[in-house]
C-alpha cells in the first residue's frame, strides 16, 4: 500500500487532533490575581515553569504552588485543577484528522508525540477519545525531554522501529517540524486536514 519507504506517521497532539487554547484558563485565573489575563498565558505557554512540568522534573503539586506564588493567587487546588483542564476542545479539523489516524493504523505504525504535563494527559484520556489511532504515545513529562529536542524524536523513531527517512511528521509549529527534519525525518507543519492528506499523497501515502 502506498509508498514502500514510508513504514511510520508522527502526529502531535495539540491543535492537531485537540484543539486548546490556554487563554481559557488564563481569563479564569484572573479572577484569582491582580494579574491580567496576557501576563497569566506567558506563565502558562513555554515558560520555564511549564517546560519543567511537560519534562516531569516537578510534580503537579509543585507547579501549581509556583504558580500560586508567582501570581500572588488566592486559588486552592481544587479550584485550580478544573481551570487548568478545561482548556481542551473538539473541531471538525480534529475529527478529520482522528480519521486519517484510523485509516493508516491498518497499514503503517503511527505513534503520538507531544509536549504535555500529566495533569492535561491524565485528564484528556478521560474525557477524549482519540488515543486508540496510536501504537506509540510518547510524552514529554514520561520521557523528560521535550519537542525540539532531538533525544525525542530519535526515541520516538526507536519505538517505531523506522528510519528517518521512511518516517512521515506533522506538527502545528514550524520549529518542532525544523529540528524533525534536519534529521532526515519527513517533516511538514500542519495546518488543515485537507493539506495534511496532500503532504500524505505526495509522499506516497494512501488514505484509502
Amino acid at each position: 500500500m502506498g509508498n514502500r519507504n514510508i513504514k511510520a506517521v508522527i502526529f502531535d497532539l495539540g491543535n492537531v487532533l485537540i484543539d486548546f487554547d490556554h487563554r481559557i484558563a488564563a481569563k479564569r485565573i484572573a479572577k484569582f490575581t491582580d494579574k491580567t489575563p496576557q501576563e497569566i498565558f506567558n506563565l502558562f505557554f513555554d515558560s520555564e515553569l511549564t517546560a519543567l512540568f511537560e519534562e516531569g522534573k516537578i510534580t503537579a503539586l509543585n507547579f501549581f504552588s509556583e504558580v500560586k506564588k508567582i501570581l500572588n493567587s488566592k486559588l486552592d487546588y481544587t479550584q485550580f485543577l478544573p481551570i487548568w483542564n478545561e482548556i481542551f476542545f473538539l473541531s471538525e479539523k480534529n475529527q478529520a484528522v482522528y480519521n486519517l489516524a484510523k485509516i493508516l493504523k491498518n497499514h503503517y505504525r503511527i505513534a503520538l508525540l507531544s509536549n504535555i504535563n500529566i495533569l492535561h494527559f491524565d485528564y484528556l484520556k478521560k474525557n477524549f477519545s482519540v488515543f486508540d489511532a496510536f501504537h506509540n504515545i510518547i510524552t514529554s513529562f514520561e520521557s523528560g525531554i521535550r519537542k525540539p529536542d532531538p533525544l525525542i524524536y530519535k526515541k520516538t523513531l526507536d519505538l517505531l522501529e523506522a528510519a528517518p527517512q521512511d518516517t512521515f511528521y506533522t506538527d502545528d509549529r514550524a520549529e518542532f517540524i525544523e529540528k524533525a527534519y534536519n534529521l532526515g525525518i519527513r517533516s511538514f507543519v500542519f495546518r488543515d486536514a485537507e493539506q495534511l492528506k496532500r503532504d500524505f499523497l505526495g509522499n506516497g501515502i494512501s488514505i484509502n
